[in-house]
């Protein structure tokens, strides 16, 4: 038989045969290679979702709930809401559905011509497994659309964080945010301090599924439910809260301040009933508000130098250790040199008080008088006692982004040779505090010379039933009884004959001290911006409260015109809602 030219000989087209069989071979062995080795992972994933059921059990947040003095019953501050998203699967719409979703959703939406064609748009993408139209629905609207049985068209539960008073506790409680994955985490205050604890755990299930996609009783699985979370009653009185807070917002518009700081504690147990920042935001929409830092909660973030209501810390101890006596002469002359400072130190308005006692020294808020005192005392001692007192650490209250303050100044200078750091330290500069270490160091006083851990959250109850409950308890003594009497005495004398006056309420004994404090700015103080504050306490016979009242450059030269009329304000209200008798 003839061959035709160029024709490939039969041993030939055998062997091209059988390279090409090689080839194959080798190809699907390298590809059974692939599938079974490099990527079983993902193969054997594809596998479990075609024949498996999972899901994955989000726990429930717990809710958080505040008190009131003349009711036995909790108010919610933090709650959960069930809002679901809705969404498109176009893999299940057929052409012959679109318009009557578009109908159903429309009208369910109150949706306008805009919002329709955008809806057909994404009807119009086919095969698209998702499809987001609304989101934050309620569950009575998902009921209503589960009830037309629209195909393709899917729920998601997503849970959403609820803050019923919205503004009122806002600063207290924080908000829930997003984090970079996505996740909801708990932002300031108890939602961040407490987030693993209201977060609660998440649970798992799992199950075979036949090829119709239901599950199979007997082929077993794995359920592990969702714990949730923990809630969390705190120590807030929801009436003194609303009230006090109100009276700040009024103070700091009426003297056009920048900003207010309100603390309200119980010296006897050191649980905090009442604390706030002006301005404030609405928990609700804390991603709406214009700067950031409106979140800052200044009870305890924000630290300042305190002025003259520090003068009482530094007095009390040196009453404490008998270096000076209430009754003991002071002549002042208006100025001194405070250790080795470079200028002079001067009163307030450069005024000369001339004939007075130690008495006077904090009736009338004399800087060269504390001068004096601190300088009897000594370096080392004055700084012992602001650290007994609790300045410099944190209180350890358990709310979120708290700060310490800084008295760093009085450790700058080894040695026991008094300074000009431990001289203006005697009356409240070069030194900061935040608002909340200034109620617990006054709560000394009223606790007959005792030192509370503050605390805020009352009791936390886990899903089980289980409660733990929650006290302040002492830290330390700081003060004999006899000393912490004689201080609250003085602190009287300030409201009744020295500068406090608009901060009496009629009928009551009470004590505290003015705080008027250039700001520094650039390395140094201002000349006309200044920190106003008040801090006091009463009855004096048998404190109820302490209070703090802080104001951020008021538009009034003198604390005495401004915090104090505010505290007193304040104070009246407390001590009428307490039915705290009159003094005798």
């Amino acid at each position: 038989m003839a061959v035709a030219a160029g024709a490939p000989l039969p041993s030939a087209r055998l062997h091209l045969f059988g390279v090409g069989v090689i080839c194959l071979s080798v190809f699907i062995v390298l590809h059974l290679f692939d599938v079974m080795i490099l990527q079983h992972g993902f193969y054997a994933n594809a596998a479990t979702r075609a024949h498996e059921i999972t899901a994955s059990l989000q726990p429930n947040r717990g809710a958080i709930y505040i008190g009131d003095h003349d009711s036995v019953d909790r108010f919610p501050v933090a709650i959960n809401h069930r809002l679901y998203l809705v969404y498109l699967d176009n893999r299940y719409i057929i052409p012959e559905d679109q318009d009557r979703i578009v109908d159903v959703i429309a009208k369910q939406f109150a949706y306008d011509a805009s919002q329709i064609t955008r809806l057909r748009e994404k009807l119009a993408k086919e095969d698209d497994p998702y499809e987001p139209i609304e989101k934050d629905v309620t569950e009575e609207i998902v009921q209503q659309l589960k009830k037309e049985r629209l195909p393709g068209v899917g729920f998601i539960l997503s849970p959403k964080r609820f803050y019923p008073e919205h503004d009122l506790v806002a600063h207290i409680i924080g908000f829930v945010g997003k984090n970079n994955e996505g996740e909801d985490v708990g932002r300031y205050g108890i939602e961040g301090y407490w987030g693993e604890e209201l977060s609660g755990s998440g649970g798992y299930y799992a199950g075979a599924r036949s090829a119709a996609g239901k599950w199979i009783p007997l082929a077993g699985k794995l359920f592990q439910p969702a714990i949730d979370g923990a809630d969390i009653t705190l120590t807030i009185d929801r009436t003194l809260q609303a009230k006090a807070c109100q009276i700040l917002a009024m103070s700091v518009e009426r003297y056009s301040a920048k900003s207010g700081t309100l603390v309200i504690t119980d010296p006897s147990t050191g649980a905090v009933r009442a604390m706030c920042t002006v301005p404030t935001f609405d928990a609700n929409a804390y991603n709406v508000v214009s700067d950031v830092t409106v979140y800052n909660n200044d009870a305890i973030f924000t630290p300042y130098e305190p002025g003259s209501i520090f003068k009482p810390i530094v007095m009390a101890a040196a009453l404490n250790e008998h270096t000076v006596a209430p009754g003991e002469p002071f002549y002042d002359t208006g100025i001194v040199t405070g250790g080795d400072c470079d200028k002079p130190i001067k009163n307030a308005a450069g005024k000369a008080h001339h004939d007075t006692n130690i008495r006077g020294i904090i009736e009338q808020s004399i800087n060269t008088g504390m001068v004096h005192v601190a300088e009897r005392l000594g370096k080392n001692r004055v700084k012992s006692y602001i650290e007994q007192f609790g300045f410099g650490t944190k209180t350890g209250i358990e709310l979120d982004t708290e700060v310490a303050g800084n008295i760093g100044s009085l450790s700058v200078h080894r040695g026991d040779r008094f300074d000009c750091y431990t001289a203006t330290a005697s009356f409240g500069q070069g030194i900061t505090v935040t608002p909340l270490q200034m109620a617990m160091a006054f709560g000394v006083f009223a606790n007959g010379g005792v030192l509370k851990r503050p605390y805020i959250v009352d009791r936390v109850e886990m899903p089980d039933g289980k409660v733990k409950h929650h006290t302040g308890g002492d830290i330390r003594r700081v003060l004999t009884p006899r000393a912490a009497a004689t201080m609250t005495d003085m602190l009287e004398g300030v409201i009744n004959q020295g500068q406090a006056k608009k901060a009496q309420v009629k009928g009551y004994r009470l004590a505290g001290k003015t705080g008027t404090a250039q700001i520094a700015e650039g390395g140094r103080y201002s000349e006309d911006s200044f920190n106003h504050s008040f801090v006091g306490f009463g009855p004096v016979e048998k404190p109820s409260f302490v209070m703090v009242v802080k104001l951020e450059e008021p538009n009034v030269k003198y604390s005495s015109e401004s915090a104090a009329p505010t505290f007193g304000e304040i104070a009246n209200f407390l001590l009428r809602y307490y039915r705290v008798p009159p003094s005798s």
